[in-house]
């Protein structure tokens, strides 16, 4: 078997970098064998999905790292990923390649927009990957796809107009109307960066967005600022303020309210059937979801208040989506 540059061969076992067990990836049912790659800022997600559209050899390697565009190093490292995975399951020919990415996504012309965190303005990734690799290759936005993954196979599978959030690190959407992605150019779905009061400066240089304030890691930061004490993640948080401690309530009930208003907001414009959410701060349960449906109960008035569920895919969603979207290039 074939290794990749940091010595690491490809296991056909779940397991990210440090060893732990990868979230189990749902099958997605007979169709043609395909390569699928989730391209975050910090690593990448890739699988072979035979005929029965079981993972294979699903692993998590760290996004490379190069000075401003790293459009050339990610291509390069794709390409050592789909040899590895075609070299360990030699049997199973891929007839398309799924490529989702963070940032604005323009997915009908191929391109790479704008990633911050990737370097890459105007990328013609959806070329330079399918020359490299040899396949037609379906592009998308990791959360639009994931979205998809969502609506096909996991908690939005029974809404046709359907919003998904993911709240971790940052707050990344995506909308689904009449059962097809929303995308207006690549720029529909930002969420994370709706206006939502005069709060603190965003990574994005603007002021109040969504994530700045409500985002899991805008509430490690929030508490840290406020009380000199690093918590153990936005989960220390919402527990410090079950317990009693008042700067954490302080600080959960305005990212609640932040949460709610953007909610209010969407489904008054959208009205959409349910709000699918995941991410690391999904996993809160009760603390977060009641709280949402309570609160936006009582700010809306005649509108359709969506169902609000979790995301069933967990953090494979983008990869599953990838995987969906090569499979309708054959």
């Amino acid at each position: 078997m074939m290794s990749t540059p940091e010595g690491v061969g490809i296991p056909d076992v779940e397991r990210d970098t440090t060893g732990e067990k990868l979230a189990a990836v749902r099958t997605l049912g007979a169709g043609a064998p395909v390569l699928a790659f989730d391209v975050g800022g910090t690593d990448i997600k890739s699988a072979l999905f035979d005929v029965n559209g079981t993972a294979l050899g699903l692993r998590r390697t760290p996004t490379p790292t190069a000075e401003g565009d790293r459009t050339a190093v990610i291509i390069e490292r794709l390409g050592v990923l789909a040899t590895e995975l075609r070299a360990a399951h030699p049997d199973v020919v891929p007839q398309a390649v799924g490529l989702v990415v963070p940032g604005i996504v323009d997915a009908d012309a191929g391109i790479g927009v704008f990633a911050s965190n990737l370097g890459w303005h105007d990328s013609p990734l959806r070329d330079l990957a399918s020359a490299r690799l040899g396949l037609p290759v379906a592009f998308d936005h990791d959360v639009r796809a994931a979205s998809w993954a969502e609506h096909r196979l996991g908690g939005a599978r029974d809404y046709a107009d359907a919003v998904v959030l993911v709240i971790g690190t940052g707050i990344a959407g995506a909308v689904l109307v009449g059962g097809k992605p929303y995308t207006a150019g690549g720029y529909a779905g930002e969420i994370g960066h709706s206006p939502i009061a005069d709060g603190p400066e965003c990574a994005c240089g603007a002021r109040g967005c969504l994530e700045a304030v409500a985002s899991a890691g805008a509430l490690a930061r929030r508490y840290r600022e406020a009380t000199g004490v690093t918590p153990d993640g936005a989960k220390d948080v919402i527990a410090r303020a079950a317990a009693g401690d008042q700067a954490a309530a302080d600080i959960w009930s305005s990212a609640l309210d932040a949460l709610t208003l953007s909610l209010a907001q969407l489904t008054a414009v959208l009205a959409p059937q349910a709000v699918v959410i995941g991410g690391g701060l999904s996993r809160a349960g009760g603390a977060l979801f009641d709280e949402l449906r309570a609160r936006l109960e009582a700010r809306l008035s005649f509108h359709r208040l969506p169902v609000l569920v979790p995301a069933e895919l967990s953090g494979n969603a983008g990869l599953i989506g990838a995987a969906l979207r090569a499979r309708e290039l054959t």
